[in-house]
C-alpha cells in the first residue's frame, strides 16, 4: 500500500498514540527460537465402520499460515488424507447401514444410553484440551487463550446439550387425551446427516451441529474441514470407541471431490454447513430431492454497527475493535461494517485509530497478541484487492499501522470514508479490515439493509431510549439480533442463532437445534378404556423404544 492514500489532516490523521508503525516482516518465526516446536501430526487417520483407520492413499501436507523468517515456506505441521469420491460414498454407506431405516443400533438406543455414550466422549474430549488447543494456535492461528476458551466452550455446548434433551424428553413423558384421541408424541432422528463445519471455529462449530445430530439418534457422515483438519485428530478415536459401528463415519480432501458425489446419491437426509450461501447452494442442488433434505445453515453475514448521535463514544469504540477484528474479523457475527453519525465522526474516528494501532501484532503464543496470521491462503491477496480498490475510489486507510502485509499476516486497516461504489461496502471481508460509513438519516441505514444480501445480525450504539426503539423496530425485520451498545456475537448458546436472507437457514441454539436434528412423530388411537389398557401393557413391556417411559428423568 502507498502512503499517499493515507489522510494527513488535522483530526483525521492515522497517527497511533506512539507515532511508530508495527512492522510485519520480523514477526514470524527466527532461527534463534529453538524453543518452539511445532506439531508433527499423522493426520493419515479416519474412521471408517467403528474403527480408526490408517489411510494409504495419497496425502498432502498440512501447513501452518506461520514462515520462518526470510523463507517463503511455510512450516510443516502434518498431513491430510485427499480421499476420493468413491471413499466419500464409502461413508455414507456405513452410515446408512448402522441407521437401517430407524431401526439399527444408534437410532434404537435408549435416550439414556446414547447421553452416556455422549459423556463418555465428553470425557475423553477434556482430556484432549491441551492438545487440541495447541493445534488450533498453529493450524489456524488462534490466540492461545482463544484456543483454550474454543474447547471449554465446546465442552460447555455438549453439557448444556444433554441437560436440554433430559428437559425435553420429560415434556413428553405422558399420555394426552384431547377430543376422544388418546396420544404419544417424542421426537423422532431424521436419518443421515453430513455434518460441514468451518475452518475458524473447526471444533466448536461443528460441534453445534454434530452433537445435536448424534444425540438425537442419526448417524453422520463428518466431512472435516481442509483448513483446521489437524484439531480433529486428537477425537478421532473417541468417536470409534464411543459410538457403535458406523454411527460417525470420517471423510477428508478436497470437498468439490467428496460432497457433490455424496449429494447425488440420495441418501443424506440431513444437510448440516457453515460456510458461505453460494456454496450451500451448489451443494444443495446436486441432491437429487431437495424439497425432503432438512437444512441447516450457518452462512455469510455482513453485520453493521451503527453508532448514533448519543452514543458513548470510548465504550463504542472498544465494542467496535473487539467486534470488528476479534481473530482478525474471521467471524461470521464480526462487525464488517460501521456507520457512524456525521454529527460524531470527528470525535469517534480518531479514537477507533489509535485503538486499531495499539493491537499487537505476531504469532498466537506471544503475550498480548491480537492479530496474527491468516490461515486462508488466497485471504491475504483478497485484502489487498479490496483496499486497493477503495482507495481508487476515494477512500483512505487511516490508520499508520494500516496496509501492510508480509506473507500471511496482514495489518488491520481502517479505510474512510467507505461508499457504495467500493466492493468493501457490500461484500464480506471476513478479514482485519474496518470500513467507517458516515450517515446523516435513518434512511440510510435503511436503504443499506434493505439492500443486503445477508441479515444475520446488527449493533446499536447509543444511550438514547427513542433512539433504541425506533431503530430496532426497523433492524428486526431485517437481522435476528439486534446488539444493543455491544458487538454482535453468537452466545450464549441459549439464545437462538440464526440470519436473514442469505445468512442462514434453520436455527442453531441449544434447545432449537435438538428440534432441528429431529421430528415430532406420535403413536394414537381412539381413546376408549380397550385401548387406553392396550397402551399401558405396551408402554409396561419396555418392548418399545419410542413408547417406554424409562426416558424420563
Amino acid at each position: 500500500m502507498v502512503d499517499q492514500s493515507r489522510s494527513t489532516s488535522g483530526v483525521m490523521n492515522g497517527v497511533n498514540s506512539n507515532g511508530a508503525t508495527q512492522k510485519l516482516g520480523n514477526l514470524f518465526i527466527n532461527a534463534k527460537d529453538t524453543h518452539i516446536k511445532p506439531p508433527n501430526v499423522d493426520g493419515n487417520l479416519y474412521v471408517y465402520e467403528g474403527k480408526l483407520h490408517s489411510w494409504t492413499g495419497k496425502s498432502v501436507p498440512v501447513h501452518a499460515p506461520i514462515y520462518r523468517n526470510g523463507s517463503s515456506e511455510q512450516i510443516n505441521i502434518g498431513t491430510m488424507p485427499m480421499m476420493s469420491s468413491e471413499n466419500a460414498i464409502d461413508a455414507v454407506n456405513s452410515s446408512v447401514k448402522a441407521y437401517n431405516l430407524g431401526v439399527g443400533q444408534w437410532p434404537q438406543m435408549g435416550v439414556r444410553k446414547r447421553i452416556e455414550c455422549i459423556e463418555e466422549f465428553v470425557i475423553g474430549l477434556k482430556s484432549k484440551r491441551e492438545e487440541i488447543a495447541t493445534l488450533l494456535m498453529w493450524e489456524i492461528c488462534k490466540t492461545k487463550a482463544d484456543a483454550e476458551k474454543e474447547v471449554d466452550r465446546t465442552v460447555d455446548y455438549i453439557n448444556a446439550t444433554i441437560i436440554e434433551l433430559k428437559r425435553l424428553e420429560n415434556s413428553f413423558s405422558k399420555f394426552v387425551q384431547v377430543g376422544g384421541v388418546v396420544g404419544h408424541e417424542r421426537r423422532a432422528p431424521l436419518g443421515v446427516t453430513l455434518v460441514m463445519g468451518p475452518f475458524n471455529y473447526p471444533l466448536n462449530e461443528t460441534y453445534t451441529l454434530l452433537i445435536p445430530a448424534l444425540i438425537m439418534g442419526n448417524t453422520v457422515v463428518m466431512k472435516l474441514p481442509r483448513t483446521g483438519y489437524l484439531c480433529h485428530m486428537p477425537t478421532l478415536q473417541l468417536f470409534a470407541s464411543c459410538f457403535p459401528p458406523g454411527v460417525v463415519n470420517t471423510i477428508s480432501g478436497a470437498g468439490r471431490e467428496t460432497i457433490p458425489p455424496i449429494m447425488k446419491t440420495g441418501k443424506i437426509d440431513v444437510f448440516a454447513f457453515i460456510g458461505t450461501n453460494s456454496a450451500a447452494n451448489q451443494l444443495i442442488k446436486n441432491h437429487p430431492a431437495p424439497h425432503r433434505l432438512r437444512i441447516c445453515l450457518g452462512l455469510d453475514a455482513k453485520n453493521p454497527a451503527i453508532i448514533l448521535p448519543s452514543a458513548d463514544i470510548p465504550s463504542a469504540v472498544q465494542e467496535v475493535v473487539l467486534g470488528s477484528l476479534s481473530f482478525n474479523g474471521q467471524r461470521c457475527t464480526a462487525l464488517k461494517i460501521i456507520f457512524v453519525h456525521e454529527n460524531i465522526i470527528e470525535k469517534f474516528l480518531p479514537e477507533l485509530i489509535k485503538q486499531v494501532d495499539l493491537l499487537k501484532i505476531g504469532l498466537p503464543w506471544e503475550q498480548g497478541v491480537k492479530i496474527t496470521p491468516l490461515p486462508e491462503p488466497d485471504k491475504p491477496e483478497y485484502i489487498r484487492i479490496v483496499l486497493d480498490d477503495a482507495l481508487k475510489k476515494g477512500g483512505k486507510i487511516m490508520n499508520l499501522n494500516g496496509g501492510q502485509y508480509d506473507r500471511s499476516m496482514v495489518s488491520p486497516s481502517v479505510v474512510y470514508p467507505v461508499t457504495s461504489a467500493m466492493r468493501v461496502y457490500s461484500e464480506e471481508q471476513f478479514g482485519p479490515i474496518v470500513p467507517v460509513v458516515t450517515f446523516k438519516e435513518i434512511s440510510e441505514i435503511v436503504k443499506y439493509l434493505t439492500e443486503c444480501e445477508f441479515g444475520q445480525q446488527a449493533s446499536i450504539f447509543s444511550t438514547d431510549a427513542h433512539e433504541i426503539a425506533s431503530l430496532t423496530d426497523i433492524l428486526v425485520h431485517q437481522v435476528c439480533r439486534v446488539n444493543v451498545n455491544v458487538q454482535c456475537q453468537r452466545g450464549p448458546d441459549t439464545f437462538p442463532f440464526t440470519g436473514r436472507k442469505n445468512s442462514a437457514a434453520g436455527t442453531l441454539s441449544i434447545s432449537d437445534a435438538l428440534r432441528t436434528f429431529s421430528i415430532r412423530s406420535m403413536v394414537a388411537t381412539k381413546d376408549d378404556s380397550k385401548n387406553r389398557e392396550l397402551l399401558t401393557n405396551v408402554v409396561q413391556s419396555n418392548q418399545s423404544n419410542f413408547l417406554r417411559l424409562d426416558h424420563i428423568f
